[in-house]
């Protein structure tokens, strides 16, 4: 929703600035140079991406008007799902556990929580670094290291889309350019016309170089960086899950470990001391 006020911003300042300025819009409607811009963008794109990537890339740009953001009731539910696991651990043993991870969509535990299961990724992460934990004869740094590997693994498969199209963000100037000499080749060939065809001519070619650079940076970069803060955030809950059951391995108490992996939420979304405690004395009641 805000990406498209943004888009719809972007567009009133720069054409309504110009209105201002008494400029004619006649002018700046040149769709063959949209074509050249944006054709050869897709050219390029499909030159320098391999299937998958085409795919997340064109899935990128659905979630930037279609991404939710994550709430503090989500990362509550994290918080309160891992001390779940982490107290039935505690009290009954870690292989009490094993069934709700090999299993979660049928568990008792993870049914509490649907937003935790319809995050494959999280859900995965979960279950897999519980497993690894109930496998035994590992110490504390070993299990970081794996969740490392893991968690940065997954950063970098959520940020392939925003780098794929930053990438296109960085050569739409270039390609206006492209499209702004062609326009000036053309104008070559009316070199004997009157001066107010010469300067349509010219002003038309301009506006190649006007839309590479409005593209660039007014709608395809910032899509770009929004799909990097949606990665950015997808791995606060990851940081949740390492610290938690890092803080468990280590031989915390449960509500200690939920505590620490409280600690891991950034801004406003951070779960306040009291409100993480009403929920530990809801689950243990």
């Amino acid at each position: 929703m805000f990406a498209i006020i943004g888009f719809i911003v972007v567009l009133g300042s720069v054409i309504g600035g110009y209105i201002l300025e008494h400029g004619n819009l006649h002018v700046l409607f040149q769709p063959v140079e949209l074509l050249i811009i944006g054709g050869a963008a897709a050219g390029a794109f499909l030159v320098a991406s391999p299937k998958k990537i085409i795919a997340m890339t064109m899935k990128g740009f659905g979630q930037v008007f279609g991404g939710k953001e994550a709430t503090k009731q989500n990362f509550m539910d994290l918080l309160f799902l891992l001390y779940d696991l982490l107290n039935m651990a505690r009290k009954e043993g870690v292989l009490a556990i094993e069934s709700h991870v090999n299993n979660p969509q049928n568990s008792a535990v993870f049914s509490k929580y649907p937003t935790i299961i319809a995050n494959h990724e999280l859900l995965d992460f979960i279950c897999d670094n519980f497993k690894v934990l109930l496998a035994g004869n590992m110490e504390s740094h070993e299990l970081e290291n794996i969740m490392e590997i893991d968690m940065e693994a997954h950063h970098h498969h959520n940020l392939i889309a925003s780098h794929v199209i930053s990438n296109i963000a960085d050569g739409m100037p270039a390609l206006g350019i492209v499209a702004a000499v062609l326009g000036v080749v053309i104008t070559m060939g009316k070199i004997k016309e009157p001066p107010e065809v010469l300067g349509h001519s010219i002003g038309a070619a301009l506006v190649g170089t006007f839309l590479g650079v409005l593209l660039s940076y007014g709608f395809i970069g910032p899509m770009a960086k929004n799909l990097e803060h949606q990665a950015n955030e997808k791995q606060e809950f990851f940081m949740i899950v390492k610290v938690a059951l890092l803080s468990f391995a280590k031989g915390w108490a449960p509500v200690l470990s939920v505590e620490a992996a409280r600690r891991a939420v950034a801004g406003h979304d951070r779960p306040s001391f009291d409100e993480l405690e009403q929920g530990v004395r809801g689950a243990r009641k």
